[in-house]
């Protein structure tokens, strides 16, 4: 597994963060029994910056905690067998992750290991903008968390 870190804000996010992103992303892809020969780009940004990328892509002119953009389509495309699987990008805001953390009385790094979570299971084809799609979802992100004991 690869991921491209890229860092756009003046926070200190160490290596100690990248390993957790690492382990996180690891361990969705081994829970989906998904091919770690994959290459997922990472970046850390601004409020400002996340607001920017959310209004062009998404049409939403606010800021967020995090978006994921899949490479894959996963009902319509097969998924590559030879070679690195690119599975796409997650772009988490920093600001939002660090106000999010505070509001709901945990750490950063819980809450940088749940953005991470939801990412990728977004990269892997997963949504919840039904029901039953945001149960399952959000199920499987608390099961990787439980199985890496990263908890509230």
């Amino acid at each position: 597994m690869k991921i491209l870190f890229d860092n756009r804000t003046e926070y200190d996010f160490d290596c100690e963060k990248e390993n957790l992103i690492e382990n996180v992303a690891k361990a969705v892809l081994e829970s989906e029994n998904f091919s770690l020969n994959t290459e997922i780009s990472f970046s850390i940004v601004s409020n400002k910056e996340i607001r920017q990328i959310n209004k062009k892509y998404r049409n939403i002119d606010k800021e967020t905690d995090v978006l994921s953009f899949p490479l894959i389509d996963f009902e319509n495309e097969e998924i590559p067998n030879k070679g690195t699987i690119i599975l796409g990008d997650i772009i988490i805001s920093i600001e939002k992750a660090i106000s999010q953390a505070k509001e709901y009385g945990h750490s950063i790094t819980r809450e940088i290991a749940f953005l991470t979570t939801h990412s990728m299971l977004h990269l892997l084809g997963y949504d919840h903008m039904t029901e039953n799609e945001e149960k399952i979802m959000f199920e499987k992100q608390e099961n990787i968390l439980k199985s890496l004991n990263i908890t509230r």
